[in-house]
């Protein structure tokens, strides 16, 4: 027996067919309708009640954009109306909070010690400050500035970059991979990679952000960094941004890297996961205390356990070999043997920027994926110019390496046998680290009885005092008896007196490492002046500069050995 249809059902049935039926033929004209009826039907057959979540949160989005931004009329009818008097009253009342938080007293110290230079880039720039020579102006030898080969303010160059200047303008209003980049952008470009012997070049507009762009480029989350624990801020932010495995060994400890990288080789092996891109990130003169690489061994290393490395000269490019072309000079090793070259065009070429120069794949690489070449406005014309020019002074005009090697013989030869101090850097290096040396590390200088003697007392300035075995200095953080703040004050001290004796230092002043207890342990992170060597001097003020800062430190320093 057939069930009768519900009369009172079939009236609705037909008006809702009679307003579904033309919305539904309106709606298959509509490109790629069939997909999204054909997706509601499997959607509500799988699932119908996240079929009704899903037109619910439709209909709230549709709302949502559909409605006023605020609830508020021209009129104003719905504001509080406050009188003249309240008006006052709350103004008189409201307290501003301070942008920054106040100076501390150490901070006003250390603000107050800061000179200020007057006029431009110089070797021997004039200086006031209150506190010394009764803030009058004074002339001072400039051993802060990375002016290396005191092409910073070279006459010659600096009429090329004028000349740049009034032909291209001042800046370049764009990326490069827009319209920022120009000839001499080009030109800069290939006269760095014939300089140093490389396939290819490219050039960012700002030295810091050259290798904190240059690491993330490449490696990526899941691939491998071994890094030293000593690179400078900059490679720790591009190693930060990658956001890579990173494995770090001991300060220019060839041992310890080997150590790490069998590590590695290890874990690869137990996980048997995919392929990884593996990187080996080191600098050739490391800013943070001036010693050098071993480039052959980490070469050796890198070939025997399939690595590649990303080297940062941007203290050793124009200022180390024999015409200033950096670690693979020093060493003999062909560049091209080294998969990408980072350095700074404005610590030797008195430019800006930074390049990474390598093959014609990497440069290209970094054109596409590289962070601050592609987002950054390209460098200034006038500065490229500035720094091709620089490299023809230095083809032209090699003679100017064996200078600074021989500055910096003369400035180590005296500062070498100050027995309170703890000289970091290589031999070689024309940034010199000044340490204040802890009492458990002998001077070669120092007799063995004496220094004995030494670790018995505390002698700082022109006290001595003898004390118990089980009163000794304890050595602490960064394998130092004195702490962080002592050194630093110290330091400054020498800072000051070499100052007022005309030599201008710089107390080197550094940003919080992205590990501070893995980073900031060794001796590379002590406190230091740093004391940077320029071919602007003759031997004899040299030696000059050299025989003031080992005075001012026996001054400031007294009987500590």
């Amino acid at each position: 027996m057939e069930a009768s249809p519900n009369p009172s059902s079939s009236p609705l049935a037909s008006a809702l067919s009679h307003l579904v039926d033309p919305l539904l033929h309106h709606f298959q004209r509509i490109p790629g309708s069939a997909i999204i009826l054909r997706y509601v039907r499997s959607s509500y057959q799988d699932d119908p009640i996240r079929s009704l979540l899903e037109l619910f949160l439709f209909v709230f989005a549709l709302r949502t954009l559909l409605q006023s931004r605020t609830r508020g009329n021209q009129s104003g009818s719905n504001f509080v109306k406050l009188s003249e008097k309240e008006i006052d009253e709350l103004v008189s009342e409201f307290t501003p909070d301070p942008l920054c938080a106040p100076l501390t007293p150490a901070e006003s110290r250390e603000l107050a010690s800061v000179p200020t230079i007057i006029g431009g880039v110089s070797s021997r720039p004039k200086i006031s400050l209150p506190t010394h020579h009764a803030g009058k102006p004074i002339q001072v030898t400039n051993l802060a500035s990375y002016n290396f080969t005191n092409l910073a303010g070279s006459d010659s160059i600096k009429e090329k970059a004028i000349l740049a200047l009034r032909k291209y303008g001042v800046g370049s209003c764009s990326p490069p991979g827009f319209y920022g980049t120009i000839d001499v952008h080009v030109q800069l470009e290939e006269d760095i990679a014939r300089f140093i012997g490389t396939d290819s070049c490219i050039i960012y507009s700002q030295a810091f952000s050259t290798i904190s762009s240059v690491i993330p480029a490449f490696s990526k989350r899941g691939d491998i960094i071994v890094a030293d624990r000593g690179v400078n801020f900059a490679i720790q932010k591009g190693i930060q941004i990658s956001r890579s495995t990173v494995y770090w060994y001991d300060h220019n400890d060839m041992d310890s890297l080997e150590a790490v990288l069998e590590t590695v080789k290890r874990d690869e092996k137990r996980r048997r996961g995919p392929l990884t891109r593996r990187f080996i990130v080191t600098e050739g003169i490391f800013e943070s205390d001036g010693a050098i690489v071993d480039l052959p061994k980490v070469q050796e290393l890198k070939r025997k356990y399939k690595f590649r490395l990303i080297l940062d000269e941007s203290i050793s490019f124009g200022t180390i070999g024999a015409t200033g072309r950096g670690l693979t000079e020093l060493y003999g090793i062909p560049a091209k043997e080294v998969d990408m070259i980072v350095g700074s065009m404005a610590n030797t070429l008195g430019g800006g920027g930074g390049f990474c120069a390598g093959s014609e794949e990497v440069a290209f690489h970094q054109r596409i994926n590289g962070t601050a070449f592609v987002f950054s406005a390209a460098l200034p014309a006038m500065l490229a110019v500035a720094s091709s020019a620089a490299i023809g002074t230095m083809i032209s005009e090699p003679s100017m390496f064996t200078t600074l090697q021989e500055n910096v013989k003369a400035l180590r030869s005296v500062l070498d046998h100050v027995e309170s101090l703890r000289i970091s850097s290589d031999p070689r290096s024309p940034l010199v680290h000044i340490q204040i040396r802890s009492k458990s590390e002998r001077h070669p200088d120092t007799p063995l009885e004496k220094f004995e003697r030494g670790k018995s007392s505390l002698g700082v300035g022109d006290v001595s005092l003898a004390v118990r075995p089980q009163q000794r200095p304890m050595v602490g953080s960064m394998g130092h008896d004195l702490g962080v703040d002592e050194q630093n004050r110290l330091l400054q001290s020498i800072v000051d007196d070499c100052l007022e004796h005309g030599v201008l230092l710089l107390r080197t002043k550094r940003l919080g490492s992205i590990n501070p207890k893995l980073l900031e342990t060794g001796p590379e992170a002590r406190p230091n002046i740093r004391v940077a060597v320029s071919t602007a001097f003759t031997k004899k003020e040299i030696e000059k500069a050299a025989n003031i800062i080992k005075a001012s430190t026996i001054r400031m320093l007294g009987k500590r050995r």
